[in-house]
């Protein structure tokens, strides 16, 4: 997806407020950033990592200088493995208007060998919020990999995907309690923008998204039946 084309799609679907998480990658984040400028909508800094458990989690930051800084984390714990395009695909860098920039040539698609405990400590010191990923899913979801919620980590909120409804969720899984839950379209194509999510904020920072996930001060978050008009 190129960045004018997400923020064109993300605003004519009344979103106003989305991340950019690619898989154990960030190098494409300024590019929608600066695509966004001059536009009402804004664009967080963030990850989906694939920790030690092949747990998928998003991990998201107020600023390019806490998403770099935990690029680096992720790079120094992320297998020394080259990318084989003709087998995983081109993993490319694009600028703002979707020009290439350059080619990542290590592999992106493996796990890292921190745990999610680990990789939990190394974003909440950067100011970071970790959330995991489509718990609902078989594939790399916190529930199918290891059946509960860590004890030892302190999740904040959790992830369902578009399949499930958060009542659905939480009547399946009774291990995550009444933990905060948010819906994301794990957004790989333009025609898969949810916008589900329905947020009463100060503003579109993570302190704001942590007060809303708690319902606390005046913020809130509701998530809708259906995105805005597709």
């Amino acid at each position: 997806m190129l960045p004018p084309l997400i923020v064109d799609e993300a605003l004519a679907r009344g979103i106003l407020w989305i991340a950019i998480t690619d898989h154990n990658a960030s190098a494409n984040i300024e590019a929608v950033i600066q695509a966004a400028k001059g536009t009402q909508l804004t664009v967080t800094p963030g990850m989906e990592v694939q920790t030690h458990e092949e747990i998928h989690s998003l991990c998201l930051f107020d600023t390019i200088d806490q998403i770099q800084a935990f690029q680096q984390v992720v790079d120094a714990n992320l297998p020394a493995l080259d990318n084989k395009p003709d087998f995983f695909g081109e993993q490319l860098i694009v600028d703002e208007t979707g020009e290439f920039v350059a080619r990542e040539g290590r592999l992106l698609l493996n796990s890292i060998t921190l745990s999610i405990r680990e990789t939990w400590e190394k974003v909440r010191a950067l100011g970071g919020l970790l959330i995991p990923a489509h718990i609902d899913r078989k594939a790399f979801g916190m529930i199918a990999n290891l059946g509960l919620l860590p004890i030892d980590t302190p999740i904040e909120a959790l992830e369902i995907s578009r399949h499930i409804s958060p009542e659905e969720a939480r009547a399946k899984y009774p291990q995550i309690g009444t933990l905060p839950l948010i819906k994301s379209g794990d957004v790989h194509r333009l025609e898969e923008f949810l916008g589900a999510n329905e947020l009463q904020v100060e503003s579109p920072r993570i302190a704001e998204l942590r007060k809303a996930l708690l319902q606390s001060e005046g913020r809130s978050m509701t998530i809708l039946e259906t995105g805005p008009a597709q």
